[in-house]
């Protein structure tokens, strides 16, 4: 289905002559494709699995946001802009991301079924909110939670 959408968005982006977003449907379908390789080495002749696909989009996210930071820093005010403009294109392809009060309620009520009650519950309480929200979830601020509410 998400592949399909990005399908779409690339034929969209011609037809409406719009070079942002065509430029990052084509960064989008690159990475895609790499991934795509890379799993069919590892025997999955598919390619990479809808979840898998979501969480390379929140890495994109993640990477620009940062690039953000650096060139804010740096005075470079038209590549914040761009990178601005290419997280508004790989948003439209990610779910509704959890705010803060849903982040921090999924991250106790993992806790609470996992019975986990250390740090070194750590692992398997990520592992299944990553499971459960895969896309939905700013993993960075969960983990930090959990960290938190585990120590």
């Amino acid at each position: 289905m998400l592949r399909s959408e990005i399908n779409d968005a690339l034929k969209q982006a011609l037809r409406d002559k719009d070079q942002q977003a065509l430029g990052t449907v084509r960064l989008i379908m690159a990475a895609l494709k790499d991934r795509d390789i890379a799993a069919r080495g590892a025997g999955n002749a598919d390619g990479i699995a809808e979840d898998e696909i979501l969480e390379m989009l929140q890495k994109m996210v993640k990477q620009r946001r940062e690039a953000i930071d650096l060139y804010a820093k740096g005075g470079r005010s038209d590549l914040v802009d761009k990178e601005q403009a290419e997280i508004a294109v790989i948003e439209r392809f990610l779910p509704q991301q959890m705010d803060e009060a849903e982040t921090e309620q999924a991250v106790d009520g993992m806790i609470a079924e996992l019975e986990a009650g250390s740090i070194k519950d750590m692992g398997r309480v990520m592992g299944a909110l990553k499971e459960r929200y895969a896309g939905r979830m700013d993993f960075g601020r969960a983990s930090a939670l959990a960290k938190r509410k585990l120590a």
